[in-house]
């Protein structure tokens, strides 16, 4: 927990560090928090957020199909998740303290059954809907689920097993649950929701080993919702335009964005799955004015000719985050939309997708940095070594305390126990620092950097330098085993239309930009790279075709 006395200690006022402790404090003002002790959903408050709005926000638009047009205003959306809740709580039997699988492309549908759960106290379990049989078996296995949420077109990836058995989303069965006037004799205040008590389990992307499950609480949801709503811009409804989430809703910071969107009483174009024409298209038809977006999507739009086909002039922010972006990339972004502010931020699933933030006009200019830390949070950096606790401008890794911190892996105790420490410190295993003025910089992961001669590579820095050439569409680095250096940087490089680019002149690139330990060894051309959802590049797949491609030319 985080000490109550923070202010009473010699913080440095500008980078938030204090000497005594070594401990970083965010230098947002303080967010109270409802008392702990308080029986709360986080569905019950967004929904109370949402009803404190004095300007009758039931008659705006809830949610919006970018492809179909279709849409739900917020009375119908909390008649349906009243409906849903009722239904599943008496005639299925869901109990508080279930959980329940959910495989699904993004839809209408999604937000009103996250709502209904949360509120009945059901631990909500979303997956990627592309993940491979074996893959589902396995998050399976993890959450425990005795019910199963799916389309037709996903259902068979599922097993028959579960106790309350499976639904379809896309069918009649599911539009009649949510329509029943079961809802309205219900008194759903009779189901107490502890803040602490688990609200979902999320699937970290398996990028630095098996995939495990985050247990987040209503607390850790609340936490954040809070941190947001303080900060909130005082814009009355009606001058409103839409937002897009453009990242999927099984995903952590999509999951946020749909309970934020409710708090704050906004409304939301869904992409039931992404494709960046459509977007395009979508930005111009409803008019978006703000847009969660994964770095490579950045890249996409600094670069591709696409852009100029649509009026995009809607557009006032992006909140970017999932991966480091790069300096170079975003001076060039700026360069193209001059009037478009990139607010950049970090988190991780185990974080509830936040940790760190731009705030304001002139947190924004600060490229290379993914904000400030975020409210009710404390942080220090660690040298991996030592163990010891750094000041401003050293890297280590960076450790995070506070209310949006995960309860643990679910199932996996060992696990927990090496990524939290008896005092409540989250491990991220992100080498990063703080500047002297409070801005946090992301360098790599630890684990991902390369050790080239005893000297440690971040591939992030290098991927950054080889997205600013103006041939290269996208670039990954991954460590390539060598006899001699133990390991050496090898660049899978994406060229764009119409280029020749040679791998001499990729690395002749580089090598005039780094220190010689840092240059690149090897080269390989491709047509795209391998990432997650959040943008995140899957190294593993890139070292396992580099060295079949080694062994096939023995």
């Amino acid at each position: 927990m985080m000490k109550e006395n923070n202010r009473s200690l010699s913080i440095d006022p500008k980078s938030g560090f204090c000497y005594e402790t070594k401990i970083y404090y965010n230098l947002r003002p303080p967010v109270p928090l409802p008392p702990e002790s308080l029986p709360l959903s986080a569905a019950s408050h967004a929904l109370s957020l949402f009803h404190s709005n004095h300007l009758s926000p039931e008659n705006t638009t809830a949610l919006i199909d970018a492809a179909t047009g279709h849409f739900l205003s917020y009375s119908e959306f909390i008649r349906r998740v009243k409906a849903l809740s009722a239904y599943l709580l008496t005639t299925i039997g869901l109990s508080k303290g279930d959980t329940a699988f959910i495989l699904s492309p993004t839809s209408l549908q999604i937000p009103v059954l996250y709502f209904s759960l949360f509120s009945l106290g059901v631990v909500i379990s979303p997956a990627n809907p592309a993940s491979t049989q074996s893959e589902i078996s396995h998050q399976i296995e993890i959450s425990k689920p005795v019910i199963a949420f799916t389309t037709s077109t996903t259902a068979a990836k599922l097993p028959s097993s579960f106790r309350h058995g499976t639904i379809l989303l896309d069918s009649l069965d599911f539009q009649s649950m949510m329509m029943t006037t079961l809802g309205a004799k219900l008194d759903q205040d009779r189901i107490e929701v502890n803040q602490f008590d688990p609200a979902a389990i999320l699937y970290s992307s398996g990028t630095t080993g098996r995939v495990k499950g985050v247990v987040l609480s209503h607390r850790n949801l609340i936490a954040l919702i809070a941190g947001y709503y303080a900060l909130r811009p005082e814009i009355a409804s009606e001058n409103r335009r839409p937002s897009m989430i453009t990242l999927p809703l099984f995903h952590t910071f999509g999951l946020f964005m749909c309970v934020k969107a409710v708090a704050f009483a906004e409304t939301v174009v869904l992409m039931k799955r992404f494709d960046f024409e459509e977007m395009l298209r979508a930005i111009e038809k409803y008019k978006v004015s703000y847009m969660t977006v994964s770095p490579p999507l950045v890249v996409a739009m600094a670069s591709s000719e696409l852009v100029e086909k649509y009026d995009l002039s809607s557009l006032e922010r992006l909140g970017c985050g999932g991966a480091p972006l790069g300096k170079e990339v975003t001076e060039r972004f700026a360069t193209r939309f001059p009037h478009l502010e990139i607010i950049q931020g970090y988190g991780l699933t185990e974080s509830t997708g936040a940790a760190a933030r731009m705030v304001g006009p002139d947190e924004v200019k600060q490229y290379g940095s993914v904000g400030r830390l975020a409210e009710n949070l404390e942080a220090k950096i660690v040298d991996p070594a030592s163990g010891d606790p750094l000041p401003p401008g050293q890297q280590g890794e960076l450790w995070l305390r506070g209310s949006i911190i995960m309860r643990g892996y679910a199932g996996d105790d060992k696990a927990t126990a090496s990524t939290l420490d008896p005092e409540g410190w989250l491990k991220t295993g992100d080498l990063c620092y703080f500047d002297s003025d409070g801005f946090l910089f992301i360098v790599d992961r630890l684990k991902e950097l390369i050790k080239y001669n005893a000297y440690q590579v971040p591939p992030a820095e290098l991927e950054h330098l080889l997205q600013s050439h103006p041939e290269i569409a996208d670039a990954a680095v991954i460590p390539y085993p060598d006899k001699d250096g133990g390991q050496i940087p090898m660049a899978f490089t994406v060229r764009k239309p119409g280029s020749n680019l040679t791998e001499a002149q990729v690395m002749d690139f580089i090598a005039k930009q780094v220190a010689p330990y840092k240059k690149i060894r090897r080269v390989a051309f491709i047509n795209s790279i391998p990432k997650t959802p959040a943008g995140k590049i899957l190294r593993r797949e890139l070292v396992k075709r580099a060295l079949s491609s080694a062994s096939a030319k023995l």
